[in-house]
């Protein structure tokens, strides 16, 4: 066994696994899972900069990771910083407090890399599932960036196109420095629109419509599953493997897009932090399921983290 930690840092929230891996049976165990709402990525798509408090509110739950991974005794730790800090001209500053504080360098990895630790995590324990036919296709649906891989045992072909839930809301949701409350149809439409072209771009090296099961991963997809599942709170032990079909996604799309702030801030399963970006994430979801044909989604609360784990055991 060895004890790993693992940060994945993405434009929406940061998340931390402490966990031990033995490789020789393929299990990990959770010690420690935890998301923290950061917005890292918080106007970096107008300005090209992250903001002075999307970065302190960064460090702050870096400083408690910390904690853990030190209370954890975890013998190797792996940082993973994504989307934001890609685009991001002042990436160098947030590298700095990332070190001071972890003693670790985040890792600014490609769109393929994202997508290929995505594929490992989501996948490793549903390769033996006579019920789900491959090949695979993975999609992580994050703040900045969604990342689409096929694959059977291993990876075949892997995409990151720019259209993830933030990215999204605040292209084509925010008037006036705030969220439309509940968006135009004209808003929709160019919003629909941008997918659908970032589809096109995926499909020139993804083949989207030859996989046969869909994995659906990252907080857009388990908040659609919970609101599917009409569960009384946030349970990732109910969310993680459930099957929600095309119908069920189509529907929460659609009132998730036509609902109020108040509105979608009393489901139950809501997480505070996704009650602007959830209905651009539904959005992105329903499209892919469209795209390729796909009659349902398998949601998976095992993704980059797992995969970020698995790669230092």
């Amino acid at each position: 066994m060895t004890r790993v930690a693992a940060v994945d840092c993405g434009t929406n929230s940061i998340r931390l696994l402490v966990a031990d891996t033995d490789p020789a049976t393929g299990e990990l165990t959770d010690l420690d899972r935890r998301m923290t709402i950061v917005r890292l990525g918080q106007g970096v798509d107008r300005t090209g900069r992250l903001a002075p408090e999307a970065l302190e509110r960064t460090f702050a739950a870096c400083r408690e990771y910390a904690e853990v991974i030190k209370e954890h005794g975890a013998e190797r730790v792996r940082f993973v910083a994504t989307s934001a800090s890609r685009d991001a001209e002042n990436r160098d500053e947030f590298v700095r407090g990332v070190v001071d504080i972890l003693g670790v360098e985040p890792e600014v990895i490609t769109g393929d890399q994202e997508a290929e630790f995505s594929f490992t995590g989501a996948t490793r324990e549903l390769t033996g599932r006579a019920d789900l036919h491959r090949p695979f296709l993975v999609v992580d649906i994050g703040g900045g960036s969604t990342e689409f891989v096929v694959g059977d045992d291993r990876v075949r072909a892997a995409r990151s196109v720019d259209v993830g839930c933030v990215r999204m809301t605040e292209r084509h949701l925010v008037r006036d420095g705030e969220v439309t409350d509940p968006p135009t149809e004209e808003q929709i439409a160019a919003m629909r629109a941008d997918i659908e072209a970032a589809l096109d771009l995926a499909e020139r090296t993804v083949p989207l419509r030859e996989a046969r099961t869909l994995v659906g991963l990252a907080g857009s997809v388990t908040t659609v599953a919970a609101i599917a599942l009409d569960l009384p709170e946030y349970d990732s032990a109910a969310i993680h493997h459930s099957r929600i079909g095309l119908d069920r996604v189509r529907e929460i799309s659609r009132r998730l897009l036509h609902s109020t702030h108040a509105e979608r801030a009393a489901i139950p399963s809501m997480h505070p932090g996704r009650v602007d970006v959830i209905a651009a994430g539904a959005l992105v979801l329903l499209a892919v399921m469209e795209r390729m044909g796909a009659e349902e989604v398998v949601v998976s609360e095992h993704d980059i983290l797992d995969g970020i784990a698995w790669s230092v055991s």
